[in-house]
């Protein structure tokens, strides 16, 4: 799906917040509601919008800890690989997980209760698994900045 001027208009204000109703979103595109609502649609059958979420705080939910963590497999195969895809989209205490490459496999932003709780959970998530031949755990000091918000650029707006 090409995106145009206007898609981008409402892909950067829906980022900011997802709740803005038809009828702020019209004056920021300058369309009529209806055709705002048309758009969304496309934009989200087409995939360019996968997701409409509520970013929580980690803290007001007893989750004020978050980890880091890469993660090195034991070797490397389309089984192996694809099974360990399976178990971090299965795992609700791995909030991002992305496969990569360089040094490690993996890179995982974990949420914990403690530090104890981490610790169980590195016993039955790392240590349990054959397939993990190590792990590396970063514990994050601040939460500087966090979020999913993607720079819209369109053809003219940067120096191509």
């Amino acid at each position: 799906m090409k995106i145009d001027r206007i898609d981008a208009k409402i892909l950067t204000a829906i980022q900011k917040d997802c709740r803005l109703t038809s009828d702020r979103l019209s004056d920021i595109a300058n369309l009529s509601p209806t055709a705002v609502q048309r758009r969304l649609k496309q934009l989200r059958k087409e995939g360019v919008i996968e997701s409409d979420v509520s970013i929580i705080s980690p803290k007001a939910v007893g989750r004020p800890i978050s980890m880091i963590v890469s993660v090195t497999l034991e070797r490397e195969g389309a089984a192996i690989i694809d099974r360990f895809k399976q178990l971090i989209r299965a795992t609700p205490e791995i909030m991002s997980g992305y496969y990569i490459a360089g040094d490690a496999d993996f890179i995982l932003i974990i949420t914990a209760k403690s530090m104890d709780d981490y610790e169980g959970f590195t016993r039955d998530f790392f240590y349990e698994n054959n397939d993990i031949k190590g792990f590396k755990t970063y514990v994050v000091m601040d939460r500087v900045k966090s979020g999913f918000s993607m720079p819209i650029e369109l053809p003219g707006d940067f120096n191509e």
